[in-house]
This record gives structure tokens, C-alpha cells and sequence, in this order.
């Protein structure tokens, strides 16, 4: 008879003592101040500039509404945005609830992020900004991106929801571009429960953003921006000046983890571990490898099935495409010539199990069930 484990899930959320917590819902509860920009949110804007090495920040509600301010910013007047179609749905619905058409470029050979070298083919006179995607946190690349878009006077927003933390030669990654939208929701590598922020670069994009999230309020009597309300509430926040404190110790661990697993896989014929970017730091947000059948010798989703009856909940992150979601798939730039890698990519990939607390042994099962070395069941 087969034994009997806990399931091992895609991810586990990282929380601090609770005890801390309760001293800080001590703070609120005396101060009565619960959202708004109260204490608690602007140490955290001033604790996250610091601790990422940005200009700016502004807290927002989720990492959706963060990106869905930075749009509103740069008015895109019902124009397009060019994106990858290798991503989280969030992607490209903000483009198409601004009123805007998403236009989908393929990923690169080697990454999963938007290859430069369709970009510039894919810009046309109704192009109003570049939406590229921090995919798993590895960087896109930004300097061939910033170039192109120069050359054609066009924004860049970078859905950067994946890219807590990770830092190139040159710094953070969340630098690059006009805008980067981050995401705290409880599964990413810091989060807030809920939450999310809008890295900008200028003193003015972080008040216009800061009014965007309220309303478009400038002062008591004076509303300037067509906004929404979008703001981090102070609970919120104070979670996330709770995250900072052990920030550091939980990439580490997660590092551990992405090392064991390169390790443990290492000699399966037919499981492809990409190599991680040249970033100086990395933040092991996830660990997705690629199936390739003919070697490995079973499908991806017959892999993931087996998994599953052996009580690992891995993710076929992403899939499907963006560009092959029914509200997408009409589109010129949807087509299945037009974005080959992409569409490989989507049917071989498979997330792994990741997050700070995962035991050796737990990843152990994780291996072994990948090898077919034992018949776990949940």
C-alpha cells in the first residue's frame, strides 16, 4: 500500500510572527487612521525606495491597479500597447479595459521575455507605449527596449509583478522604463496580503500617480484627473514593513531551494532547468522547467497529472497564451505564425514548487515523483 504525504503546493505565502503583527494593529487601532497615506504607508513608500534602490514609489491596492494607474498616466488614447503574449491575464486586460488593443510580440529564444528583435516591427502610428514583462523576475532585456523606444518616442511600462529585488550591474531592474508595476499579492516573493506599487523615476509621474489612486484629488476643492480609489490600507502596509525584516532571509532560502532543485534534475533526459539570467541578484520567484516529450519520454500535462496524484501541485504557468484567450485570439497579432516560441514554450513549461519553507525533504518527493522513482499518492 502506497504511503500517504501532505501535499506539497506551487507556493506557500511568507508571513512574520504574529506577534509583531498585533503590536502594530495596536498602533492603528490608537491612531484610528486606517487608510489614506497614514503612517504605516508612507514609512513603507520610504522603506521600499531604500530597500529597492528606486526614486519613487507609490503604494497601491494590488499589483492590477498598479498597473492600470501607470496606463492611465500616460494617456494612451485608446491607442495600442505592445506586449508579450507569455503572461498573467492581468497583462492585457488593463490594455483592453483603457480602452486600448493589445499587440502581441513572440519571446526570445533563450528567455521567456519579449524578444527586442520583433519590436520594432510591431510599432505602427497608433503605438502608445511598450508593456514588456519581468518574466519569473529574470530581466528583460532593457537596454535594447529603452533604444528602440527612444528611437520612436514612445513610454515604457514594465509589469514587473515577478521582479521583487532583482538587481542587474547596473542596479534595479525596476529602474528601467518610465513606469514598473509591482505586485504584493500573498503569493509573491514580498507581499502585503494584497498590495502593489508603481515604481516611477520623476518627483512629477509619483504625484500624478498618488492623485490617480484617489480620485484625481489634488486638494479639498480641487479634482484634476479622472482616478479610482487604488490606495494600500494601512493594515496593509504595516505587513509590509513587517516583510522587510525577513525579506533578505527568505530569498536566501528560496535560493537554497532553486540550488537543490538544479542539482536534484540535473541528470533527467529531457527536463530543461533554464539557466538564470546574469542579474546580480535573482529573487527565485519561480522554478519553471520545460518538458521536451520526445526525449523525456511523457507530455508535460501527462507529468503534471502524475504529479498531482502524487500530491505535488505544480503549475503550467504560463498557459494558455494570452494571445490564445478567447477575447484575444481574434487579433492580427494572435496568430500562431506570429509568435512560435511562445507557443512552444506555453506547451512545455511547468512551474515547480518554491517558497522559503519548503523542506529538503518535501522537494526530495518533488524529484523523486518527477523520476517516477515512487507511487506517492496525497
Amino acid at each position: 500500500m502506497s504511503e500517504r504525504y501532505d501535499p506539497i503546493y506551487v507556493t506557500r505565502s511568507f508571513l512574520p510572527p504574529l506577534e509583531d503583527f498585533t503590536n502594530m494593529l495596536g498602533e492603528i487601532w490608537e491612531s484610528r487612521i486606517l487608510t489614506n497615506g497614514g503612517s504605516h504607508h508612507q514609512a513603507l513608500e520610504a522603506a521600499l525606495c531604500d530597500y529597492l534602490g528606486v526614486p519613487f514609489i507609490s503604494l497601491t491596492s494590488n499589483g492590477t491597479i498598479a498597473l492600470q494607474l501607470a496606463l492611465s498616466a500616460l494617456d494612451i488614447n485608446r491607442g495600442e500597447v505592445i506586449t508579450t503574449p507569455y503572461s498573467f491575464p492581468a497583462t492585457s486586460h488593463v490594455i483592453s479595459l483603457a480602452g486600448a488593443m493589445p499587440v502581441f510580440v513572440d519571446i526570445g529564444h533563450a528567455l521567456f521575455n519579449l524578444d527586442p528583435s520583433g519590436l520594432e516591427a510591431a510599432i505602427t502610428e497608433r503605438t502608445r507605449a511598450i508593456m514588456p514583462v519581468h518574466c519569473y523576475g529574470l530581466p528583460c532585456e532593457g537596454e535594447a527596449i529603452a533604444e528602440i523606444a527612444a528611437r520612436h518616442d514612445l513610454p515604457v511600462l514594465y509589469d514587473a509583478a515577478h521582479a521583487f529585488a532583482v538587481k542587474e550591474a547596473g542596479g534595479s531592474v525596476l529602474n528601467h522604463g518610465r513606469f514598473a508595476a509591482l505586485s504584493f499579492h500573498a503569493t509573491k516573493v514580498f507581499n502585503t496580503f494584497e498590495g502593489g506599487a508603481v515604481v516611477c523615476q520623476s518627483a512629477e509621474d509619483k504625484q500624478r500617480i498618488d492623485r490617480l489612486k484617489n480620485f484625481g484629488i489634488a486638494n479639498e476643492v480641487e479634482v484634476e484627473l479622472a482616478g479610482i480609489n487604488g490606495k494600500m490600507s494601512e493594515l496593509n502596509a504595516a505587513i509590509g514593513l513587517l516583510q522587510l525584516r525577513y525579506i533578505d532571509d527568505a530569498l536566501a532560502a528560496r535560493a537554497v531551494v532553486d540550488a537543490r532543485y538544479r542539482k536534484g534534475l540535473a541528470d533527467i533526459e529531457g527536463i530543461v532547468v533554464p539557466e538564470p539570467s546574469q542579474a546580480a541578484r535573482h529573487n527565485c520567484s519561480y522554478f519553471p522547467i520545460l518538458i521536451d516529450e520526445a526525449r523525456f519520454g511523457e507530455s508535460r500535462d501527462a507529468l503534471y497529472e502524475r504529479l498531482k496524484s502524487a500530491g505535488v501541485f505544480a503549475r503550467r504557468y504560463f498557459y494558455p497564451l494570452l494571445s490564445n484567450l478567447p477575447m484575444y485570439a481574434d487579433l492580427p497579432s494572435a496568430a500562431l505564425t506570429s509568435l512560435p516560441r511562445a507557443n512552444v514554450v506555453a506547451e512545455q513549461v511547468l512551474c515547480l514548487p518554491i517558497h522559503p519553507e519548503l523542506s529538503e525533504a518535501d522537494q526530495g518527493r518533488v524529484i523523486s515523483a518527477i523520476k517516477g522513482e515512487r507511487s506517492w499518492v496525497s
